[in-house]
Order: C-alpha cells, then sequence, then structure tokens
C-alpha cells in the first residue's frame, strides 16, 4: 500500500469517487464519509457515497446525509456508482469483512482502493493507497489531515466542520477518551477560529432522543445490566425482542456500551447485541486493559486497546456463557 501523499496528483483533475465506510455506521464513519465528500465535490469531483446499512437516527441531520445510499435499499443504485468510479476510498474500516454484503463487489473491483483508517491490523493487501494511524483519535481527524496534506485548508467550510467535528467528539467520548490528543485540540481550534459553533452538534446529538429511547435506556440499565466488583465489569445483554419492544430506530444502542464505565471501580464494559444472523459484542476499558486483543482472540473482532468490537455466531445466551466463563465473571 503506498502512502496517501502519491495519490493527490491523481486527483488534480475531476474524478468519480466512489466513498463507503463499515456496516452500521457510527458518527465517525459517516461523519469522516460526509466531511470528504463535501471538500471533493469542492475539487470538482463526482463523488457517491454508500452506507452498507442505514443510518442511525441521531446522524439524520448531518449535512448530505440526503446524497448517502443505503446499499440493503438501494443496491443497483450503489452497484452502479462502484461501476462507474475511477477510485474507491475506504473509510473508518481496516478489513474488507467489515462491509458485509458489499464485501465481495470491492473485492471484485478494478479501480484504485484507497484506505483512510485508525484501526489496528489493516487488509493492506487490498489497498492501492492509503494511510493507516491506529494512535488517532478518528478517521474524522485523519480527514482533516488529507485535507491539509492537499493544501486544501481554504475549503474547509461548514458542512465539513460539522461533519469532522461530529465524528471526532463521538469516537473521542466527548473528548474524554486517552485518545484525545493534541492534534485533537489543535483541529478543533482552527474550526473555531473560522466560527464554528460546536454547541449545535452536541445538541443535535445528545439532545435529541425520543421519550422511547429514553425508556429503552432506562429498561436496559435497569433489567439488562450486571455489575460484577471483583472483576471490575460490567456486563449488559439486549435481545431483539428487546430491541423491538422498546424502540426499531436504527442506533438506539448507541454509546450503551459505555454506561457501566461511569459506575465507580468499573474498567471493564462488554455490549452483547442480538441480531437476526449474529451477536454483536462492543468492548470498553480503562487504562492498560487491552479490549482490542481479547476481541480479536476470542471473538473474530478488533478495534482499539481501549474500544473494539466482535461478533459471535452462537445464540445469545451461549455467548454471554462464554463471555461469563472467559473473564470467570462472579458476583
Amino acid at each position: 500500500m503506498r502512502h496517501i501523499e502519491e495519490l493527490l496528483p491523481l486527483l488534480t483533475s475531476p474524478q468519480k469517487i466512489f466513498i463507503t465506510t463499515h456496516y452500521k455506521p457510527d458518527g465517525d464513519a459517516i461523519g469522516s464519509s460526509l466531511g470528504l465528500y463535501h471538500y471533493l465535490i469542492q475539487n470538482g469531483h463526482e463523488v457517491t457515497v454508500v452506507s452498507p446499512s442505514e443510518i442511525p437516527d441521531f446522524l439524520q441531520w448531518m449535512p448530505g446525509i440526503e446524497h448517502v445510499l443505503n446499499f440493503e435499499s438501494e443496491p443497483k443504485m450503489a452497484e452502479k456508482a462502484l461501476t462507474d468510479c475511477d477510485y474507491i476510498f475506504c473509510l473508518d474500516f481496516n478489513n474488507l469483512s467489515r462491509i458485509k454484503n458489499l464485501e465481495s463487489l470491492l473485492r471484485s473491483a478494478n479501480q484504485p482502493k484507497i484506505l483512510i483508517d485508525h484501526h489496528l491490523e489493516p487488509e493492506e493487501s487490498v489497498f492501492q493507497y492509503g494511510i493507516s494511524l491506529p494512535e488517532k483519535s478518528s478517521t474524522c481527524e485523519m480527514v482533516y489531515d488529507f485535507i491539509l496534506l492537499d493544501n486544501g485548508s481554504q475549503k474547509i467550510n461548514t458542512e465539513i466542520m460539522q461533519c469532522l467535528y461530529s465524528g471526532t467528539m463521538t469516537d473521542t467520548g466527548s473528548f474524554r477518551f486517552p485518545s484525545t490528543t493534541a492534534s485533537v485540540h489543535l483541529m478543533i481550534a482552527d474550526f473555531k477560529s473560522r466560527g464554528f459553533d460546536h454547541s449545535v452538534i452536541h445538541d443535535r446529538i445528545f439532545d435529541n432522543w425520543s421519550a422511547q429511547r429514553m425508556r429503552f435506556l432506562g429498561f436496559v440499565l435497569s433489567e439488562r445490566m450486571e455489575i460484577y466488583p471483583l472483576q471490575k465489569t460490567g456486563l449488559i445483554t439486549i435481545s431483539q425482542e428487546d430491541i423491538h419492544k422498546y424502540s426499531d430506530n436504527v442506533g438506539a444502542t448507541e454509546g450503551m456500551v459505555n454506561y457501566p464505565l461511569g459506575i465507580a471501580g468499573i474498567e471493564k464494559s462488554i455490549l452483547l447485541i442480538e441480531r437476526k444472523d449474529e451477536v454483536k459484542l462492543s468492548f470498553r476499558s480503562k487504562g492498560d486493559i487491552d479490549v482490542a486483543s481479547f476481541s480479536r482472540t476470542y471473538f473474530n473482532g478488533g478495534g482499539h486497546k481501549n474500544a473494539a468490537g466482535g461478533q459471535s455466531k452462537e445464540s445469545l445466551i451461549d455467548t454471554k456463557n462464554r463471555i461469563i466463563n472467559l473473564l470467570n465473571l462472579k458476583n
């Protein structure tokens, strides 16, 4: 994989560009994709953003969201955009398996693929150009760096700032995680010097819940969260029935994995969500506890030391019991 800087001369003339991100996208995935979209269209490129699945409700306000194709509901349009494009940008995922049903199409695509990502162990062999920096706070921060590398600072507009701030804010836990480095604050300072209003983004993401979603959170914390003080671990288990009963909105479980870490003495948090064909696992930790290695070893996952994900083909109860046995969880 050649450094992304070698790609820049190839983008001096208008190109057809396809941007995609990981399945079940979060704020960083959509923020980085749309931030790059708003930058590239200013340079005369024809850009299509495709999400492998539906976008969460709490991100539906993002500028440009109406132009994003959902591969699951609009596969023909997405396939045509992929067939017609000149370059494929892959944002916020390190392995093509993370895009689920889009994987086979991208693997067979002949166009150059460009990686911008901050997860460990990238599948470098499938990318012709790219940059992978696990020490970065977010892919949004990396898109900001890409714009500066391309001497595009003067094109950073309100739309770009709204998108990139959103993804950086959510991926850093509102700037409280260790990944919030000096470079993050320098980026935000740059945005503020341009007149950016950050409070609007916080309102749109954190103060825009439905009453039903708030009740769902209350139910989860009351009935589905288990605390194991001896192992300093919190475990949340959510079934499909729970989700259908309280909220069918996409993204209803967003951020729930972080709540156990707010309890004194808890250093590890695990969230299990039952889906139609698998159980999704999210891991969070504090300090030197490496949940990425644990996820990679036992649940075909990975991520960052303090924030990782995985999946299980076992039932929800069997997956939960496996977690309990692996971590020797006892009250």
